[in-house]
C-alpha cells in the first residue's frame, strides 16, 4: 500500500505541531500540509488531495463542517475530527466522520482512530482492485468467446498456427447406460469431490470420474478459471465479486450462486486473466 496522505487542519499552531508529532509515530504516512482556515483548508484539500483529513472544528472564517460543506467535485477524504468541543460529536458522525477526538489529544487515543481510517482506505483500495479485477475477467472472457467463432464459447480456441486448440469444447458423460455430450460453454462451474467431478449447468448437475486437477488441464483459461482447490468456474458466468474474510473473495454467478475464491488462488487468477 502506498503512503497515506494526511492534511492537517487546525487554528493553533502547538495543536498542528502535537498531530505532526503523532503522525509521525505511524508507519507509511505523509503529511502533504497544514492549514490553519477554513478556507485555506478547502483549497489544500482541492489542491493536496489527501487521504484523511485531522480537522479541527472551530476556526477562523470557516468552522470544520463548513469546509466540508465547500468541498466541490473530486475524492472526498476521510475525515478526523480533532477538536476541543465534545458538543458537536454526533454532528460529526452525522456527516460520516471515521472519528472525534477531543483534545488535549491522547497518543492511545489518536492512534486508535487513525486506524480506524487507515483500514476504511484499505477496505476501499480492495474494493477497487476488486473492481478492476472484475472488469478484467469480463473482458478476457468476452474476447475468448468472440475468438471462439460463436456466441456461446463452445468452439475450441484456434492455436497460433492455425490449427484446431487442444482444449476441450465437450465433455462426455456417461449416465443410466447411455452418454452424452456437455458443452464447456454452457457450464457454469464445476465441483470437485474425491476423484469425481459435478458440471453444473443451469438447474442440472453431471457427475463424471474425474480429477479436478486433469480436467483443468483441459479447460481453456481464458474461459475457465480455478479459484479454489474444489471449484472451477466459468469466467463468462461471473456477475460480482465481494470481499470477504481473512483474504477471501465470494463470487456470485450471473444465476446467484455464491463461490468461494480462495487468498491462494487469488494471485494466480489475477495472473490468468492479466489483471
Amino acid at each position: 500500500m502506498s503512503n497515506v496522505r494526511v492534511l492537517v487542519v487546525d487554528d493553533e499552531s502547538l495543536a498542528r505541531q502535537r498531530i505532526r508529532r503523532l503522525l509521525q509515530a505511524e508507519p507509511d504516512v505523509e503529511v502533504v500540509g497544514e492549514a490553519s482556515t477554513g478556507r485555506e483548508a478547502v483549497q489544500c484539500i482541492a489542491e493536496l488531495q489527501p487521504d484523511i483529513v485531522c480537522l479541527d472544528v472551530q476556526m477562523p472564517e470557516l468552522d470544520g463542517f463548513g469546509v466540508l460543506r465547500e468541498l466541490g467535485e473530486g475524492p472526498i477524504p476521510l475525515v478526523l475530527f480533532v477538536t476541543a468541543y465534545d458538543e458537536h460529536a454526533l454532528r460529526a458522525f452525522d456527516v460520516h466522520a471515521v472519528d472525534y477526538v477531543l483534545k488535549p489529544v491522547d497518543a492511545d487515543r489518536f492512534r486508535t482512530a487513525f486506524q480506524r481510517a487507515r483500514t476504511q482506505i484499505q477496505q476501499s483500495s480492495a474494493a477497487n482492485r476488486l473492481g478492476e479485477l472484475l472488469a478484467t475477467v469480463r473482458r478476457v472472457s468476452d474476447g475468448a468467446t468472440m475468438t471462439n467463432g460463436n456466441g456461446n464459447g463452445n468452439g475450441a480456441a484456434p492455436a497460433a498456427n492455425g490449427a484446431p486448440s487442444t482444449f476441450s469444447s465437450r465433455i462426455l458423460v456417461k449416465h443410466d447406460g447411455r452418454m452424452f455430450f456437455v458443452k464447456v460453454g454452457d457450464i457454469d462451474w464445476i465441483e470437485a469431490d474425491r476423484n469425481y467431478v459435478r458440471l453444473h449447468v443451469g438447474k442440472v448437475s453431471h457427475t463424471i470420474r474425474e480429477r479436478i486437477s486433469h480436467l483443468e488441464e483441459s479447460l481453456d483459461p481464458r474461459l475457465f478459471a480455478r479459484i479454489h482447490r474444489s471449484t472451477i468456474v466459468n469466467l463468462n458466468r461471473v456477475r460480482e465479486m465481494q470481499q470477504w474474510f481473512s483474504g477471501d473473495y465470494v463470487v456470485i454467478l450471473d444465476n446467484g450462486t455464491r463461490l468461494r475464491l480462495s487468498r491462494h488462488y487469488r494471485d494466480r487468477v489475477e495472473k490468468q486473466v492479466g489483471a
